[in-house]
């Protein structure tokens, strides 16, 4: 799991890159800011492949005391990483979907 969550962020921060570069040359939509929403898309699903191998690898492996806080730490980190780039990438909390973004209602 950690390799597969390894592997999305590489392989999402390639794909990224060159969205951005054919884009850049077409010049169809504002390349940068979907250069940065496929990268935190690529981020966010990265960190999820890596919390869920943290997990496995504490109540597989050896799940003592030390290594579940470790292990509480780890995931209250990368739960935080995640809500903010969902944040920075969408404009709006995670529980709030339904809710008009804040660029979508100042035009109104």
């Amino acid at each position: 799991m950690d390799g597969l969550g390894v592997l999305v962020l590489i392989v999402g921060a390639f794909y990224s890159t060159v969205a951005f570069l054919l884009r850049k040359q077409i010049a169809a939509d504002d390349p940068y800011n979907s250069y940065r929403k496929n990268m935190g898309k690529a981020i966010l699903l990265g960190l999820e492949l890596l919390v869920a191998a943290d997990i496995i690898r504490t109540v597989a492996v050896s799940p003592t005391i030390e290594n579940v806080l470790t292990l509480g730490l780890v995931v209250l980190i990368r739960t935080f990483l995640s809500i903010s780039l969902q944040v920075e990438l969408e404009g709006r909390w995670p529980w709030q979907r339904g809710a008009p973004r804040p660029a979508e209602t100042a035009g109104r």
